[in-house]
């Protein structure tokens, strides 16, 4: 079954008006992760992968992670756009959080400029924020879209939803 598209707003986007093959795009906004009450990353040299049906994914250069706090997991999988990923651990403190991120190490084009760039699960964090507005977490386990206000769906991610 086809999802039916939602018409967006004024100012908003509509997540089936992104491309498949994705696109990547600069983001000019302030990009912040927080976990256990520390700031993780910060940048406003972020990227943004947009592909049909998702939420965009955010893309922190290390520079801009707190980098002591992740610890490199056992788990990978590869995407058919961008290649190998990596995933890694979030530890601050006594808490953890599993596989709270990822990277490309290898990337293969046109995603050349997100090598190595971290990108964070909002479901597995204490808060996300594109700009002031802090983010919700894409549903569902596999995707790490962040959904804002000024996006539209349906969204790809909640049960029976992998199909689109």
């Amino acid at each position: 079954m086809s999802p039916e598209r939602i018409e967006p707003g004024p100012g908003q986007e509509s997540v089936w008006d992104y491309p498949r093959p994705p696109r990547l795009e600069a983001v000019a906004e302030p990009l912040k992760v927080v976990f256990a009450d520390r700031v993780i990353a910060e940048t406003r040299r972020g990227h943004r992968v947009l592909e049909t049906s998702h939420p965009p994914v955010y893309y922190f250069p290390p520079e801009d992670v707190a980098l002591q706090h992740l610890v490199l997991s056992s788990c990978c999988s590869v995407c058919e756009y961008k290649g190998a990923a990596a995933y890694w651990d979030l530890k601050v403190g006594g808490r953890l959080s599993e596989q709270a991120a990822w990277s490309y190490p290898e990337v293969w084009p046109p995603f050349e400029k997100i090598r190595s760039h971290l990108a964070f699960y909002a479901s597995r964090v204490d808060a996300c924020y594109v700009g002031e507005e802090q983010v919700a977490a894409q549903e569902g386990d596999f995707y790490g879209g962040w959904v804002t206000s000024r996006i539209v769906g349906p969204f790809k991610g909640p049960p029976g939803t992998r199909g689109w």
